[in-house]
């Protein structure tokens, strides 16, 4: 590994960011050299690490404080700015050292007090430790490479061999208070060392000036690298046949979870995963615990393992079924057995894994949502190089399940328990079709806010990656009257989050001509397009729906055609009469496994479904402008594409519904349905 450090760009930095409410030279280059670590996903993940600067800065009364100024809470390396380093005084937060013992709660508390800024996050729970030590500059991250060094039987001995006495050597204790005074305390008695390991935690380093704490630490991380690189490579194992995910994935899905509850699934693959995964050592090596305690909370302190090959394929159903209560029952066990010992009132989590292993395939990562899911992925992925590195050095070893719980069931983070409430759609995956503008464009947003994760189809390439960077969605340019395309693009969406849980056939079109007189091919194209092409998703859809075990729900987007047709409109309402048809089929063909089916009619809405002209005919031979179309209906206002969203969105929630038609058209007697 080697240093990221420039002159060119530190001066830039301290251009940038000095100038900014309580900084100056100091925070700013703490900036900089933060971010140098935050880039590299082998020192950090996801907000680990923390980083400190001591210095002096101006308050609110023009005084000039000794202020600590360490990594903020909810703010990653990576991406750190001045605000992310919350100043904490210094004059009475050393002397909290003298104190017997303190709280979780009262530490935050304390730091809190003496904020520069009220208005600031809360510092690092870590945040006594660098208050403790003396040094100026400090760098502490979780280094796969180091944490293949701690986490050995021998740890101590070997962190000797390659660092000598220029790094302290801590036990493991968790992060808090007893930690930072028994950091201070080995420093201290340690002569001059200019950082320390942290036992099974990970690393610390320090300097004078930003740069040569930076520059420590990528020394003492490359040591480490050097060492597992020296050690013989381990024969690779043998070859797993590969598993079909998209096949797997929603069996998984439907019988994870518990109280409705559904997750997102993230699966990641590569050369070194499969090495993993693939060898006959993996329930011994993945049973052993996570590289490092803070990683509990991402991925629990075990994974499951699922090996596809132990059954038939017509008994896989019922494998996953023993595995996952296996899992369960053994992680309630542990929670009964750690709370009978140490004598405490904790409440449980949920028992469901945060990561399977799957011989064949690879990392399966499980959250509440996609970026959830991917976190867990990331770290995982990195303890799998971890525990590689360790096996080359001698042999992996995490900390006992007593220390785990203690991360796992900390009381900061109980203290969280039950403080937010989910949105509606959490967990849920919807297909989208037609979803680049108009109506599909507007359902998919309100599915988005109301917690959906979104897979978002629409022959509009153009169009369509527009409104997936507005949503943050994934997507496919896809032709959905083409049968395999749509079978290929459900399964992309599994293969994506685990599974599917409802479909919002949106996609369609309105020709015209007089039924008598209609070319073969437009009334054929209407028929592919604004009936078949919903039959070609549906039927994919629900496929996966009844693999996964747990109902789900179809949403069509018929019109008031389909019972108020107009002249000229043959092809598009004998189509959409169809599609109402369609929809009631697969309610009673669906409902016995919990999946819902309904429709909604809309009509005048403003979308490219009519273009202008078309638009202003209709209106004249009304005798109305085009304005006054829209709004001609019982209501008297416009009904828009936001109106009908909602619609949609209600049907997808309307958990004892289905069969039925939902008009979204401000009142059109002739149109509703009867």
């Amino acid at each position: 590994m080697d240093s990221a450090w420039s002159d060119e760009d530190a001066t830039a930095a301290i251009a940038r960011w000095s100038s900014a409410k309580h900084s100056n030279a100091d925070v700013a280059l703490r900036v900089y050299t933060s971010r140098l670590i935050g880039a590299d996903p082998r020192l950090v993940l996801h907000g680990g690490g923390n980083t400190s600067v001591k210095t002096r800065l101006v308050d609110d009364t023009g005084a000039t404080n000794d202020v600590l100024c360490v990594k903020g809470s909810g703010w990653d390396l990576g991406d750190l700015e001045p605000p992310g380093l919350p100043a904490v005084r210094l004059d009475t937060l050393a002397a909290l050292r003298r104190l017997p013992e303190l709280s979780d709660e009262d530490m935050v508390n304390a730091a809190r007090v003496r904020l520069l800024d009220a208005g600031a996050p809360n510092p690092s729970v870590e945040m006594l430790l660098h208050a403790f030590l003396p040094a100026k500059f400090i760098d502490h991250s979780h280094a796969d490479a180091i944490l293949a060094l701690v986490d050995q039987p021998d740890a101590a001995a070997r962190c000797r061999e390659i660092y000598g006495d220029t790094l302290a050597i801590v036990p493991y204790v968790m992060p808090g208070f007893a930690l930072a005074k028994l950091a201070a305390e080995i420093v201290e008695g340690a002569g001059p060392v200019h950082g320390m390991l942290l036992l099974q935690h990970g690393l610390f380093t320090w300097g004078d000036t930003a740069k040569e704490s930076y520059e420590r630490h990528i020394a003492a991380v490359d040591a480490a690298e050097r060492a597992a690189a020296a050690r013989p490579q381990r024969a690779a194992p043998p070859v797993v046949p590969d598993v079909d995910w998209p096949a797997l994935a929603p069996m998984l899905r439907g019988r994870l979870g518990a109280g409705g509850r559904r997750w997102i699934l993230a699966v990641r693959t590569s050369p070194t995963i499969r090495t993993f995964v693939d060898d006959p050592d993996l329930r011994d090596r993945s049973g052993r615990g996570p590289a490092t305690p803070d990683h509990v909370i991402r991925t629990k302190a075990t994974p499951l393992v699922l090996d596809p090959r132990a059954t038939s394929s017509t008994d896989l159903g019922a494998y996953i079924d023993r595995e996952l209560a296996a899992y369960r029952d053994a992680y309630r066990a542990y929670f009964d057995r750690q709370v009978a010992a140490k004598a405490v009132v904790r409440t449980a989590l949920d028992p469901d894994p945060r990561i399977v292993l799957v011989p064949g395939l690879g990392i399966v990562a499980v959250g509440a949502d996609a970026k959830a899911a991917a976190i867990a992925a990331d770290v995982y992925e990195h303890t799998i190089d971890v525990i590689l590195a360790a096996e080359q050095l001698g042999r992996y070893r995490a900390l006992p399940e007593s220390d785990l719980f203690d991360m796992e069931y900390w009381s900061l983070e109980q203290a969280k328990l039950g403080k937010s409430t989910p949105k509606p759609m959490a967990g849920a995956v919807v297909v989208v079709t037609g979803a680049a503008s108009g109506i599909g464009a507007a359902t998919a947003a309100k599915l988005r806010q109301a917690g959906a994760q979104l897979w978002l189809v629409d022959r509009d390439a153009e169009a369509l990656a527009a409104t997936a960077r507005r949503l943050g969605a994934p997507f496919e340019v896809v032709d959905v009257t083409d049968r395999d395309a749509a079978h290929r693009t459900i399964r992309s969406a599994v293969a994506r989050f685990g599974g599917v849980d409802g479909l919002v056939s949106n996609a369609g079109n309105a020709p015209q001509a007089p039924i008598d007189d209609c070319p073969p091919a437009l009334l054929r194209g209407s028929l592919e397009l604004n009936l078949l092409s919903h039959q070609w998703f549906a039927e994919a859809t629900v496929a996966v729906l009844r693999a996964q075990g747990r109902g789900g729900f179809l949403v069509f987007n018929a019109s008031k055609s389909a019972f108020n047709p107009g002249p000229g409109f043959g092809p598009y309402a004998i189509a959409k009469a169809g599609l109402v048809a369609l929809m009631k089929q697969y309610a009673i063909e669906g409902g016995p496994f919990g999946i819902r089916s309904n429709a909604v009619n809309a009509d005048r809405i403003r979308t490219a479904l009519l273009d202008p002209v078309a638009l202003a005919e209709r209106a004249r031979a009304r005798g109305l402008s085009p304005d006054d179309y829209y709004r001609a209906n019982l209501l008297g206002h416009e009904v828009t594409a936001d109106d009908v969203a909602d619609a949609m969105l209600a049907l997808a929630l309307a958990r004892s519904t289905t069969g039925a038609v939902l008009p979204v058209d401000g009142g059109n007697i002739a149109a509703s349905p009867r």
